[in-house]
């Protein structure tokens, strides 16, 4: 064989080679990209499953509530409202709105809550102490799970914007996701007035 037809089966052997192993490292960069975008959701169905949780417990804290403040309707059509829009939310998927939806009931949350200051009754009555117990587990699991879909959309994000992976983000149409951010008012320091 000439030396010319060696050089040029090596080029190309070469070539091969290089476009083996970048086809290689795109398909497993994909299917990275796959992986991360799943965990996203995953943690994001976490999330909605704690607040679906916690939506349920409300009606049972709601009626116990009625039963010693009954006047105090508008805190339970608030409540009512509030859980109804989550549950909306949640069925839609879109993070976003479900953050704004589970600010508005964490809101309305907090004002029934706040009404057993003035039934000392109520405050000792075991099945609201129960119910209240039950809500505090959920709201540390709704944290928890908020705090990893975070950190699982950090790393997914990371990947996204990162050269030379962002350019297969680019390609295969994986997008920044959105983060669950704290509740409105979170960097307010609550008032107590005595």
């Amino acid at each position: 064989m000439k030396k010319g037809c060696i050089i040029s089966i090596a080029i190309v052997g070469v070539l091969v080679l290089i476009l083996i192993s970048t086809i290689s490292w795109a398909i497993g960069l994909n299917n990275s990209f796959v992986q991360l975008r799943e965990d996203v959701r995953l943690k994001a169905g976490q999330i909605q499953t704690n607040l679906q949780r916690r939506m349920d417990l409300i009606p049972n804290l709601v009626s116990t509530v009625k039963g010693y403040a009954s006047h105090e309707e508008k805190v339970f059509t608030d409540i009512a409202d509030a859980r109804s829009r989550l549950s909306g939310a949640i069925s839609s998927g879109d993070i976003e709105a479900i953050k704004t939806a589970n600010d508005g009931l964490s809101s309305a949350l907090g004002r029934l809550l706040a009404i057993q200051e003035n039934y000392p009754t109520l405050k000792a009555d075991a099945l609201f102490i129960g119910l209240q117990d039950e809500l505090a587990g959920t709201e540390n699991r709704i944290n928890i799970a908020r705090q990893q879909y975070n950190d699982t959309v950090a790393k997914y994000n990371k990947r996204t914007m990162v050269f030379p992976s962002s350019i297969i983000a680019g390609i295969r149409g994986f997008n920044a996701e959105k983060y669950f951010d704290a509740d409105q008012g979170a960097q307010q320091v609550p008032k107590v007035e005595f």
